[in-house]
C-alpha cells in the first residue's frame, strides 16, 4: 500500500530556534506571529523553494528541474542553469504553452499511483541524448523544447500520450495511447508498433494495476541501450474483478467498471516481448510456467546482449532473477532471493548492473537491508552492520566507487556514504551529520545530487563531487528574513526525541514538539501516527508545518514509530507478518502510556489521528483500548483488508482464503461497536486507493449498532484531501470536533 502514505500522514515540523543567522543586538526581536492552518495551505510554500525532477544534461552543461510558481505552489515550470554562463533560465512556461485541456482518466489515475496527481503544469520531462532539446509533456500532448527556446508540438490528439520516452541514443520518441506502444523517429510521424487488440481489456506497454500502485513500477516498456529493440509488456485484465468505483462529486455522480484484483482473486495475466522499434521480430519472454506471479522489474544490460527480469511469486517469498536473450526470448534464472521465515521480499531500485557483467544488489538475507556485489555466480557482502542502506545511489564503474544513503551513524537522520568495490571494509561518510539526506547520482556515478533537510533548515539541493564537497547549490533555500517561514520563526518550537520500550523490550522512537510550556500547566495531545510497513516518521529532518500549526494552537505534537514501520531490520518489520493492527496497536498505546506519565500533559486530552494505514490504526486503537484516547480522527482508513489489493495486501496478511481467521482478527469492522469515545471519519467520495466502500462500510456498521460518531465527506476529492481552501476546510473541521469533545487547550 505505497500509496497508503498519503499527504494527509503528515510528517512533525522539527526545526529547532532560533532558525535566523544572529543578528547584531541593534535588529529588533520579531514579534510572535502564530502559524495558521490559512497559511499552512496558501502560497507561497512555507517550506520555500523546493525544486522537483532536478536532472542533469547528458553533456553536463545544463542542470534543468521543476520549480513551482510563487503565485500557485502547485503549477510547475521548467527551468534551466547553464553551467557555463552561471544564468538560470525558464526554458518552458506551463501557462504559455500548455492548452489547459482535461486529462484522460486514464493519466489522471496514472498522476495518482506517482503521488502526483494535485500538481499542475509540467510535471515530467526528458533529456535527448545529444542535450540540444528536451521531451515535455504537458496536458496530455508532446513538446520539444529545444535550448534556443523553440519549440516543437509532437502530438496534438484528444486522447493522452501515456509514458512518453526519447530512446536512449535519442532517435525515437515512444509513448503508449489506445492501448497499444506507438514509436517513431524525431521528426517523423509515430506509428503504433504493437498489435490492435479486439478485447478492451489487453494493453501493450503499460503497466498493471498493482505494479503502479504497490511495485513502484510505473512504465510497460523498456528501450535497449542501443535503440536496437524494445522490451514491452503485454497484460490482460479480463480476469481481474470489476469494482463499480463511485467518484462522487458536488453536482454528480460518476461511476467506474474499475479492474481492481482484491486480495485473494486473481491478477492481470501478464507477458512480456522483445520486439525492432517497429514492431518486428517480436519473441516472447519465458517467464516460467506458473503465470500467476508478478513482472517486477526489467532492465537491458549496458551492453544490450542481455535482458534481465526480476520474476516475483505470488507469495511474495521469492524472487527470480532471469536473464534472457532479447532474440530469442529464452530464459534461465541467474539467481533467487528468498524471504526469511516470517518476513516476505521488498522490492527495490537499488541495484546496478554493470559493464564487466557483474551486479551490485541491495538484499535483507542478513536480516538488515545491505549491498552485495554477484560477479560470476559468487556473492560477496560490501556492506553489514545492524543498520540498512536505505538506498543505492550510483556506481561510479571507473573508479568502482559505490555511493548510498544508510542508517549507519544514526537511525533517524540517513547519511551519504561511499566504498569501494575492491575494498569494501572502508566506507566513508560524504555528508553532515545533523541533516537527513537523500542522493542521487548522473549516468557516469561522477557527480551527486543531495537533498537535505535539518531540524533548522528546510529542505536544500546541492550539486557534489565523489567526496562529497558541494560543487554549486541548486537551490539554497537559507533561511533567512526573505524566506516564507521567516514570519513565524518567533513562535517556532523545537522538538525532543527519545525513545520507549515496546512489551517484549524493542527499541520504540519517538518526537515531540509542545507549546511553551507554563509551570503548573498540562497540555492537550495530538497524537498523529501512520503505523503502517515501509515507513518511517520519526527524522531528524525539515518535515511539514502543519505540526507547528498544531502547536500554535495549543497542542503537543506526538509521534511515534511502532513495530512494522521501515529502516530498523527484518525482525523488526515482521512483527505485522498475518498480524496487522497488532503489535501497532500495543506500541502505540504503550506511547500515550509514556505520554500520561509526563506532567505537563493531560492524559484525559490525548486525541490520535491518522490518515490511511494511520486512519485503520485510529479505528482499531480506540476499539482495542476504550477510554485511553479522548478523541479518534479517522481519515480514509482500510476497514476490510479483503477490499484491498493483492499485491500490498498478501504481501502482509497472505490469502484470506487460507488466512480467514488473521483476515478476520485484523479487519476493523468486527469490532466497531466497542468504539465508545469519540470517532470523527473523514474520506474523500472518489477515492480509487482506499475506495469510499471501506468507509460507507463501517458508516453502515455503526449506525446499525447505534454507535454515535462523526463523519466528513468530500465530493469529488481522492485519496487525497487537500488544497488552499479544503485544505483549510478539513484541519478547521478536526479542530471544531476535538474542541466539541473538550479536546482543546
Amino acid at each position: 500500500m505505497a500509496r497508503l502514505l498519503a499527504a494527509c500522514a503528515l510528517a512533525a515540523l522539527v526545526p529547532a530556534a532560533p532558525l535566523l543567522a544572529q543578528t547584531s543586538s541593534e535588529s529588533p526581536v520579531p514579534a510572535v506571529q502564530p502559524l495558521t492552518i490559512e497559511r499552512v495551505f496558501a502560497s507561497p510554500s512555507l517550506n520555500g523553494t523546493v525544486p522537483r525532477g532536478v536532472k542533469l544534461s547528458p553533456d553536463g552543461r545544463y542542470l534543468t528541474l521543476l520549480r513551482n510558481r510563487a503565485d500557485d505552489r502547485e503549477r510547475y515550470d521548467l527551468w534551466g542553469f547553464d553551467r557555463t554562463t552561471g544564468q538560470w533560465t525558464m526554458l518552458v512556461d506551463s501557462l504559455k504553452l500548455g492548452s489547459g485541456k482535461d486529462l484522460s482518466e486514464a493519466e489522471k489515475m496514472q498522476r495518482e499511483r506517482l503521488r502526483i496527481g494535485d500538481l499542475k503544469g509540467i510535471v515530467t520531462y526528458e533529456w535527448a541524448a545529444d542535450s540540444k532539446a528536451i521531451l515535455v509533456p504537458l496536458d496530455g500532448d508532446l513538446y520539444l523544447a529545444k535550448l534556443d527556446g523553440t519549440i516543437q508540438r509532437l502530438s496534438d490528439t484528444q486522447e493522452d500520450e501515456l509514458n512518453p520516452a526519447l530512446s536512449p541514443k535519442g532517435s525515437y520518441v515512444s509513448f503508449v495511447r489506445g492501448r497499444r506502444l506507438w514509436t517513431g523517429k524525431i521528426g517523423e510521424a509515430a506509428q503504433p508498433v504493437t498489435p490492435e487488440e479486439q478485447s478492451e481489456t489487453v494493453y501493450w506497454g503499460e503497466a498493471e494495476f498493482v505494479a503502479q500502485e504497490e511495485m513502484d513500477r510505473h512504465t510497460g516498456y523498456w528501450w535497449a541501450p542501443d535503440d536496437s529493440r524494445i522490451a514491452v509488456q503485454r497484460f490482460d485484465e479480463a480476469p481481474v474483478a470489476v469494482v463499480t468505483r463511485a467518484a462522487i462529486g458536488a453536482e454528480g455522480t460518476k461511476t467506474f467498471a474499475q479492474r481492481y484484483p482484491l486480495a485473494g482473486t486473481p491478477n492481470a495475466v501478464v507477458s512480456l516481448f522483445v520486439q525492432k522499434p517497429d514492431g518486428s521480430e517480436r519473441v516472447e519472454v519465458d517467464l516460467g510456467p506458473d503465470k500467476d506471479i508478478y513482472l517486477a522489474r526489467v532492465d537491458w544490460a549496458p551492453d544490450g546482449k542481455t535482458l534481465y527480469v526480476q520474476r516475483q511469486d505470488r507469495g511474495q517469498t521469492r524472487l527470480d532473477m532471469l536473464a534472457v536473450d532479447p532474440a530469442t526470448g529464452k530464459s534461465r534464472v541467474l539467481f533467487s532471493e528468498t524471504a526469511a521465515t516470517g518476513h516476505w521480499i521488498d522490492l527495490s531500485n537499488s541495484y546496478r548492473f554493470l559493464m564487466d557483467g557483474s551486479l551490485v544488489w541491495w538484499s535483507q538475507r542478513d536480516g538488515f537491508g545491505h549491498l552485495w556485489h554477484f560477479k560470476q555466480g559468487k556473492w560477496r557482502q560490501l556492506t553489514k552492520g545492524d543498520w540498512v542502506v536505505t538506498a543505492l545511489a550510483g556506481v561510479d564503474q571507473a573508479s568502482g566507487k559505490v555511493f548510498f544513503t544508510a542508517t549507519k551513524d544514526d537511525p533517524l537522520a540517513h547519511q551519504v556514504y561511499a566504498l569501494d568495490l575492491k575494498t569494501p571494509g572502508k566506507i566513508t561518510r560524504l555528508t553532515e551529520t545533523g541533516f537527513h539526506n537523500s542522493a542521487s547520482m548522473d549516468r557516469s556515478g561522477k557527480s551527486l545530487l543531495i537533498s537535505r533537510s535539518a531540524l533548522n533548515q528546510p529542505p536544500q539541493v546541492y550539486l557534489a563531487d565523489q567526496s562529497g564537497k558541494r560543487i554549486a547549490w541548486v537551490e539554497e533555500n537559507k533561511l533567512d528574513a526573505k524566506h516564507p517561514y521567516a514570519p513565524y520563526l518567533a513562535s517556532h518550537r523545537p522538538t525532543e526525541y527519545g525513545t520507549i520500550k515496546a512489551s517484549d523490550g524493542t527499541v520504540l522512537h519517538w518526537n515531540m514538539i509542545t507549546p511553551p510550556l507554563e509551570p503548573g500547566k498540562r497540555y492537550p495531545v495530538f497524537f498523529s501516527h501512520y503505523g503502517g510497513p515501509s515507513n518511517q516518521q520519526v527524522l531528524r529532518d525539515w518535515g511539514s508545518p502543519l505540526a507547528q500549526a498544531v502547536v500554535d494552537k495549543g497542542y503537543i505534537w506526538f509521534e511515534l514509530d511502532n513495530r512494522g514501520s521501515d529502516n530498523r531490520g527484518v525482525d523488526f518489520a515482521k512483527q505485522i507478518y498475518r498480524a496487522m493492527g497488532g503489535v501497532e496497536v500495543a506500541d502505540q498505546l504503550a506511547g500515550a502510556e509514556f505520554l500520561k506519565t509526563l506532567p505537563f500533559v493531560a492524559g484525559d486530552k490525548i486525541a490520535t489521528y491518522g490518515w490511511s494505514y494511520g486512519g485503520y490504526m485510529t479505528l482499531k486503537m480506540l476499539q482495542a483500548n476504550p477510554g485511553v484516547y479522548a478523541a479518534g480522527i479517522a481519515g480514509a482508513p482500510v476497514t476490510k483488508w479483503e477490499l484491498y489489493d493483492t499485491h500490498y495486501t498478501e504481501r502482509y496478511m497472505g490469502d484470506p482464503k487460507a488466512d480467514a481467521a488473521a483476515y478476520a482478527k485484523a479487519n476493523a469492522m468486527a469490532d466497531a461497536a466497542k468504539i465508545t469515545d469519540p470517532l470523527l471519519l473523514i474520506h474523500g467520495m472518489a477515492d480509487d486507493n482506499v475506495v469510499f466502500e471501506h468507509s460507507s462500510a463501517l458508516i453502515a456498521k455503526l449506525q446499525g449498532q447505534a454507535v454515535p460518531f462523526e463523519m466528513m465527506l468530500y465530493p469529488g476529492y481522492t485519496h487525497r484531501v487537500g488544497g488552499p481552501k479544503v485544505g483549510v476546510h478539513l484541519w478547521e473541521s478536526i479542530f471544531a470536533f476535538l474542541e466539541r469533545h473538550g479536546v482543546k487547550p
